[in-house]
């Protein structure tokens, strides 16, 4: 049976719409000076997100009722890689991280007074928020269960106290979800504003990438109290909202990432197409075509596992494996694309002349971020080994 992977008309419309807004709005301000070393300064976040929201683009990924688009997984997956063809748009349209993933967990776990509190004004996009994990050495990091932050019963509150670090967007956030064990129930989630007593922004480090408003933070819970009616969720299921809140969240990096990837080959067609060497064009040569065909394929294999990690969610599965093969293909399509890119562009891609220098310091963050690849190899090889061992077991 032949499968058809023409796009709705409605997502085609949707496609389009984004597409000449992020060409038209955003990528003119790729240059702007507000873009700084630790991301786009507040100031400059506003203005794409007022882009956005005047162009009836904000928050695609959240319920109407708190102000977004409500899409499916199949229309995010659409929205968001043409989002992410420029660095800035998903901020334009706040689906960037961690406020993306964040507000898909609120809208799935918190109580109707939390949403009000916290979901409706983040997805209006009229704050940030940050994602209190993951914790220095011999802290939580891939392996969450290592979690060495501690929260006690006080009465009415609960007392944490830990270390957290690379908590992205934590300068600037209006509150944090921080991951806490509670004794003899386990991991939790608290909510917190990140100005009460007890939160501690101690520096926000350096890295590679510079896409993040707010940069990646170290931050200290010292005695920090949060009162029990601010608990996300239920005592002791953290780990089941991690993934909740993860799996979905890894996709949605594959979606903003493939539009990234396009981006970057189409900087480097033009010129391929017009410059010579050895009086041949690039374009003509062997070499050239073989670098773009990898990179051409890369990009649709991963877009093809992306679309079907959503689809599988879209209809209520777990996709552990198909979301870790997504992560894996499409990191590794990202990295390809931007680095053939710089490649066929000589020295004038290693430059600043184009944003494929940008775009190649934030790559290379992919093959990290939510779990690092090896890591994601390792769950695939766990769901294929436990599937023989069902297959196995059964005579049929």
């Amino acid at each position: 049976m032949a499968i058809d992977f023409t796009l709705a008309p409605e997502h085609a419309e949707l496609q389009a719409r984004i597409r000449t807004f992020i060409a038209d709005q955003i990528i003119p301000l790729e240059v702007d000076p507000r873009r700084t070393p630790h991301g786009p300064t507040e100031d400059l976040r506003r203005e794409l997100i007022e882009r956005g929201r005047q162009a009836g683009l904000l928050s695609p990924h959240v319920a109407r009722e708190y102000g977004g688009m409500a899409l499916t997984h199949m229309g995010r997956a659409i929205a968001f890689e043409e989002a992410g063809y420029s660095p800035l748009g998903p901020i334009a349209l706040n689906v960037f991280a961690p406020d993306e993933g964040n507000m898909h967990l609120l809208d799935a776990v918190a109580t109707p007074v939390q949403k009000e509190r916290w979901l409706r004004p983040l997805a209006s996009a009229a704050i940030r928020s940050c994602f209190c994990m993951t914790e220095p050495p011999p802290g939580a990091g891939s392996d969450p269960s290592m979690l060495a932050t501690r929260a006690v019963r006080d009465g009415d509150d609960y007392v944490i106290d830990g270390g957290k670090w690379f908590i992205t967007g934590a300068e600037g956030a209006a509150f944090a979800i921080v991951m806490a064990n509670v004794s003899d129930a386990g991991a939790t989630m608290f909510l917190s504003d990140m100005n009460a007593s007890g939160i501690v922004l101690e520096r926000t480090m350096g890295s590679l990438d510079s896409c993040f408003p707010g940069g990646h933070g170290v931050v200290r819970l010292e005695g920090l109290r949060v009162p029990a009616a601010n608990v996300l969720g239920e005592v002791g299921k953290g780990f089941k909202y991690a993934q909740v809140r993860l799996s979905p969240a890894r996709l949605t990096h594959c979606m903003r990432w493939l539009g990234m990837a396009r981006r970057a080959l189409e900087i480097a067609l033009p010129y391929i197409g017009e410059r010579r060497a050895f009086g041949q064009l690039l374009s003509e040569k062997e070499s050239v075509q073989g670098l773009l065909g990898e990179a051409a394929m890369g990009i649709e294999t991963g877009r093809l596992l992306t679309m079907r990690a959503a689809l599988r969610l879209e209809q209520g599965g777990m996709a552990r494996a198909e979301v870790s093969m997504a992560k894996i293909q499409v990191a590794d399509a990202l990295h390809r694309a931007v680095d053939t890119a710089i490649q066929l562009l000589g020295a004038r891609g290693y430059s600043k002349d184009t944003p494929l220098e940008w775009m190649y310091r934030y790559a290379r963050q992919a093959r990290l971020v939510d779990g690092a690849s090896e890591v994601h190899r390792m769950v695939v090889a766990r769901e294929l080994l436990r599937d023989f061992d069902m297959t196995a077991q059964d005579p049929a």
